[in-house]
């Protein structure tokens, strides 16, 4: 979508810009039974500008916002602040209050601009969505998840000071505290990107850490292979590329120990047949 609009932009002599919305309106709506973001602002920032999109714009989802017609939002937003000359939308795009408006809507009331339907994408007889990404990384398909984005699931995010307790247990973590509701759960083979000029294989723990303590807030937690140096406050893009297991409680933190060190056998195995 993203390479059909600078394709677009360039034919056009335009600038390309992407609209998204923050909160995104079912966090508006409903916080608490949202369903988890795939990314978040800043990251999906950072893929617009990977992808050659000139501008992004952020429109604040509020309740002014949510009260515009479908009508009012293409003339307000559309038209008068935006002065959009060329929309490409998906095929299933509802706006407006009530989600009234669609693609035939639109069309029949864009008569300062032209609009074009992104067609859907089918990977391997699936509908790549939202829904069937989070559903992916739900099961722990990280291998389906990177086939529906067409790249590997990941997260960026700031080293911040932790408890400690990976390194008094022999494996010192990167700690990165995520603000909202992760997608996925569990201990991971990942690679890591900003620690140099190369990606570094490791394995991550996504969870709440449940042997640790009883209700604690999700929390990634990454220990990079062959590498121990003062990284705080560095930022991190960690790539998921594969599931070990699920988070468990252990009774005591030399179980946790032991299966730790088990994890770092499979991660290094993993990776030692996908070089």
């Amino acid at each position: 979508m993203l390479s059909r609009l600078t394709e677009a932009a360039e034919d056009l002599a335009l600038p390309s810009a992407v609209l998204t919305f923050d909160p995104h309106p079912r966090e508006f709506f409903a916080k608490h039974a949202a369903p988890p973001r795939l990314s978040t602002l800043r990251g999906k920032l950072e893929q617009f500008a990977a992808h050659g999109i000139t501008r992004a714009i952020i429109a604040r989802f509020n309740a002014e916002l949510a009260s515009l017609t479908a009508e009012a939002f293409i003339e307000q937003v559309l038209v008068r602040r935006l002065g959009v000359r060329w929309l490409l939308v998906g095929d299933d795009f509802r706006f407006g209050r009530g989600r009234a408006g669609d693609l035939e809507l639109l069309r029949g009331n864009a008569t300062s601009f032209s609009v074009e339907a992104m067609p859907t994408v089918v990977i391997d007889g699936e509908r790549a969505s939202s829904s069937a990404v989070r559903a992916a990384l739900a099961n722990g398909d990280m291998e389906h998840a990177a086939k529906l984005l067409g790249r590997p699931y990941a997260i960026s995010g700031k080293v911040a000071h932790g408890e400690k307790l990976g390194r008094s247990l022999g494996f010192p973590t990167a700690n990165i505290p995520l603000r909202h509701k992760p997608a996925l759960s569990g201990i991971f083979a990942v690679r890591v990107a900003g620690l140099g000029a190369t990606p570094r294989a490791g394995v991550a723990s996504l969870g709440v850490r449940p042997t640790v303590k009883a209700g604690g807030r999700p929390l990634l937690e990454v220990f990079v292979f062959d590498f121990d140096q003062p990284i705080y406050g560095v930022r991190l893009h960690i790539e998921f590329l594969h599931k070990l297991r699920d988070e468990e409680r252990y009774p005591d933190l030399d179980t946790l120990s032991r299966q730790i060190h088990t994890d770092m056998l499979h991660a290094r195995e993993y990776f030692a047949m996908h070089k």
